[in-house]
């Protein structure tokens, strides 16, 4: 008889643990929405993209498909890094392709002959990766195409050529 009614009393136990965490499931589910519509709310205010790893201040440009040129720079480059604590050389092997607006005005003045400034450019390139460490490059391939985009349209005072990117990237 004892065995029969600690068996009842663990079942009753079973099953107002499990009543309890039912209920704590529907609070915290629900509070979790209004948690995401806030954030949601919020970024929609601030104009942030919740998927995107960029910077908060970095601007993207919303160009059609078909008003998008790319120019890739022919030569992959070897840009040495800055010596960084370990006081070994590092460098950095990187192909660049530069995406281009061809309804932008600044594409009709530069964006055909984008090839004669190609060496303007990859000195641009130079400068901006050539001064982080190894560590900081690796860490900040983001910041680095952000601040490429921003000295090439201040080079050609226009904002045609509106994203960098890395195709191959290797850091040694």
């Amino acid at each position: 008889m004892k065995r029969n009614l600690l068996s009842i009393i663990i079942l009753a136990l079973l099953v107002v643990n499990l009543v309890l965490t039912s209920i704590m499931m529907v609070n915290v589910s629900s509070a979790s929405k209004k948690t995401a519509a806030l954030v949601g709310d919020i970024a929609d205010t601030l104009k942030l993209e919740l998927s995107d790893g960029t910077a908060a201040g970095a601007m993207r440009t919303e160009v059609p498909m078909e008003d998008i040129e790319v120019y890739k720079i022919e030569n992959q480059m070897t840009i040495p890094l800055k010596t960084g604590e370990d006081g070994a050389p590092h460098y950095c092997l990187v192909s660049v392709a530069l995406s281009m607006n061809t309804k932008s005005p600044g594409y009709k003045s530069f964006g055909a002959d984008l090839a004669s400034k190609e060496s303007l450019i990859t000195g641009e390139i130079y400068e901006v990766i050539g001064s982080y460490t190894w560590e900081e490059a690796q860490a900040n391939k983001d910041i680095m195409r952000d601040d490429i985009l921003k000295r090439i349209q201040v080079m050609f005072d226009s904002d045609f050529i509106f994203q960098v990117s890395f195709s191959d990237i290797i850091f040694q």
